[in-house]
């Protein structure tokens, strides 16, 4: 899962980075409007961080942008504002949730994984794919109900693909998503191949399917055929 924090406060991001990397997300941070709105434009994001007070504007100017974009990235607001009229405000131009500063991590973590769930219904615990299943919470993939040992690539990349089935996924995008932003700054992302090599065959070892479906030039589709 892939998270853009929009927050000013360095120490705080920095905080929120370290924390949120150790439960196997990748972040991102953009300190100001300028710098979100540029993110958002270029990448996707599965969740947002949003502060309201930024250095050049309002956060809440970023979220009405993501929304009449007719994103699905959800929204969590994160502010010191605590008035209720603020509260409502940001609830009612579409964040999914608010949450005011000082806060624990954990507790955000705790929101971030409710908001997460409620954006698709399969990602309610477990996700499904004819013969595989991914326990989302637990972070176990089954293959015809035989558990696969996965590392933390292998099964982001595979949680992106079903999540992604049926449409063309770069290698730049795949790089991108799993391993953040600043793979479009390096030279070589040949080292996409080898984590989907390596996924592609301990799917075929555990007896299932191969969905995975090379584009010459353009990517990879995940097909149910």
């Amino acid at each position: 899962m892939k998270i853009l924090i929009i927050e000013d406060h360095k120490e705080l991001a920095a905080n929120t980075i370290d924390y949120l990397k150790k439960e196997d997300y990748v972040c991102e941070v953009a300190s100001t409007t300028k710098e979100a709105l540029e993110k958002i434009e270029l990448f996707e994001y599965d969740c947002i961080l949003l502060d309201l007070m930024l250095p050049d504007g309002n956060g809440l100017d970023i979220l009405k942008h993501i929304k009449n974009d007719s994103s699905q990235t959800s929204v969590i607001i994160v502010s010191a504002k605590n008035s209720l009229d603020t509260k409502l405000t940001g609830l009612d131009d579409g964040a999914d949730d608010y949450i005011t500063k000082p806060f624990s991590l954990p507790e955000l973590h705790s929101r971030i994984k409710a908001v997460l769930r409620r954006r698709t219904p399969e990602m309610n615990h477990l996700l499904t794919f004819n013969e595989i299943t991914i326990d989302l919470e637990a972070k176990e993939c089954k293959i015809n109900d035989q558990s696969v040992n996965l590392t933390k690539k292998e099964l982001h990349l595979l949680i992106y693909f079903i999540n992604n089935q049926n449409r063309m996924l770069s290698k730049q995008a795949i790089a991108s998503h799993l391993w953040g932003d600043y793979t479009y700054s390096i030279d070589n992302i040949d080292f996409v191949y080898q984590h989907l090599k390596n996924l592609r065959k301990k799917i075929l070892d555990a007896g299932g399917h191969d969905y995975l479906h090379t584009v010459y030039g353009l990517g990879y589709k995940w097909i149910d055929q």
